[in-house]
């Protein structure tokens, strides 16, 4: 395939993400005279992640091509959600904006209801598990998982390896000879996956994790929690339901956690699980007990979406998509450039190293890995050319595993594909041409431009 270079660009849409990523990598001076260790010891905090680049600021947009968002389909881009939004005030004009308290204290409406059997209620980490029960968990669940596994009463908790099945097996074979109760029937194991993996872009091996999973524990007390909040909406029968309907795997699974902020564009997230499991969490989920309720209009926002979804032009959005990924893919590594650098070590795609992605499954997310710190270079040279790539490094990802996410979207055109992929390409071609000239002091252009703020800081 052939990919047309566009020429460069000379509007520079970088300058004002470059003075907020400087700003936040100043580095303060805390008050000695008189203040509070309190205040001092957080400032020191800080500055160790300034004084690596570290420092995170909130960015206001500046991009004039979208490849960073949630908005997957397009809904919230092209106003087909606020189209729905706006009917369904419409239809319920007598709404109150606040709930006026938690679920169990006056904060149920009969709206709320009406969209609960619609769809579902929700469920965390922190409640499901019992007393006794274990968790085995992917190790690149997402951070929120964790942190709910970190007040769980399941005190045994053990990560496999991501996306491994034998290792998967071994640690889940450990679990049946060590944990007399698990073994007996008498517990259960709890296992925890996200259907797609946003920071890899991979998709999880669910069919065969529940076929081993239930080899082990013929007895049925091993069960499963998904994460589909990069899933649902984007594939999936009846109106993009997600990954486990699509693999018919819905009786399979205990729970399943969808985001109502990506793909529909709305806000919040819900939990599908039988009545069973919303019993328990009513009763003794925390975070719900304690929390009020949802607003109409979020939960409006969220109906809408879910109507949005199973129309036949958000069906088209997704196989749109799809097919919009695979241009990404033929485009990039087509491109001779992308070919040198990625021999070169300086990008690659882990997932996509074989080349199948029209013969296997794929996703909507693709991420490019860097060596450490050109991520953000990467980023900066994506911000100035109008592109809204967000640079992943460590702690969110391990130590070296650098990359810059990116997103496609049903929104985007082929034409800003290839203006993604040409900014891309032309960045790793100066990449290239620095490591020739052998000057191991010389930054790539856009990053001169954000270091240069620095030094003037």
């Amino acid at each position: 395939m052939t990919v047309r270079m566009t020429e460069p660009k000379m509007t520079d849409h970088g300058a004002q993400w470059r003075r907020e990523w400087a700003d936040a990598q100043k580095i303060k001076r805390p008050g000695l005279d008189g203040g509070s260790v309190f205040y001092r010891n957080i400032e020191e905090e800080l500055n160790l992640a300034r004084q690596t680049g570290g420092g995170l600021p909130l960015h206001l947009p500046s991009h004039t091509i979208d490849f960073s968002t949630c908005d997957v389909l397009g809904l919230s881009h092209t106003g087909a959600l606020r189209e729905e939004f706006l009917k369904e005030l419409q239809a319920n004009p007598g709404f109150h904006i606040t709930a006026g308290g938690s679920r169990l204290c006056d904060g149920t409406s009969a709206y709320q209801h009406k969209f609960e059997r619609e769809i579902a209620d929700l469920a965390i980490f922190s409640t499901v598990p019992r007393s006794g029960d274990v968790l085995v968990y992917d190790e690149l669940m997402h951070a929120t998982a964790l942190a709910g596994m970190k007040v769980s009463l399941a005190l045994e908790q053990k990560p496999f390896r991501h996306n491994d099945v034998d290792h998967f097996i071994e640690i889940m074979e450990n679990v049946k000879e060590t944990s007399p109760l698990v073994k007996a029937g008498k517990r259960c194991v709890i296992i925890g996956v996200e259907s797609y993996y946003s920071m890899d872009s991979d998709i999880c091996p669910l069919r065969e994790l529940i076929e081993a999973a239930k080899e082990i524990f013929p007895n049925g007390n091993a069960q499963f929690i998904v994460d589909e909040a990069h899933s649902f909406g984007c594939m999936g029968p009846n109106g993009g339901l997600g990954f486990v309907k699509e693999q018919g795997l819905e009786d399979e699974v205990a729970i399943r956690m969808i985001t109502l902020g990506k793909a529909l564009a709305a806000s919040g997230a819900c939990i599908l699980s039988n009545n069973m499991i919303r019993s328990l969490l009513i009763n003794q989920a925390k975070v719900m007990i304690c929390s009020v309720a949802p607003s109409f209009p979020l939960l409006a926002a969220g109906r809408a979406g879910f109507r949005v979804l199973r129309t036949e032009k958000a069906q088209k959005a997704r196989e749109y998509l799809h097919d919009l990924t695979l241009f990404y893919l033929d485009t990039l590594t087509s491109n001779p450039i992308y070919k040198k650098a990625n021999a070169k070590g300086l990008l690659r795609m882990p997932v996509h190293e074989d080349g199948d992605w029209h013969e296997v499954p794929i996703t909507h997310i693709v991420p490019i890995w860097t060596k450490p710190k050109h991520a953000n270079y990467l980023s900066f040279h994506l911000v100035r050319d109008g592109i809204n790539g967000t640079p992943i490094v460590f702690p969110v990802v391990a130590k070296g595993e650098d990359r810059v996410r990116i997103f496609l979207h049903a929104h985007n055109t082929h034409e800003e594909v290839i203006t993604l992929v040409d900014s891309i390409c032309s960045w790793a071609k100066e990449m290239m041409e620095i490591e020739a000239s052998g000057d191991k002091n010389r930054l790539p252009t856009a990053a001169c431009l954000v270091y240069d703020l620095l030094q003037k800081n």
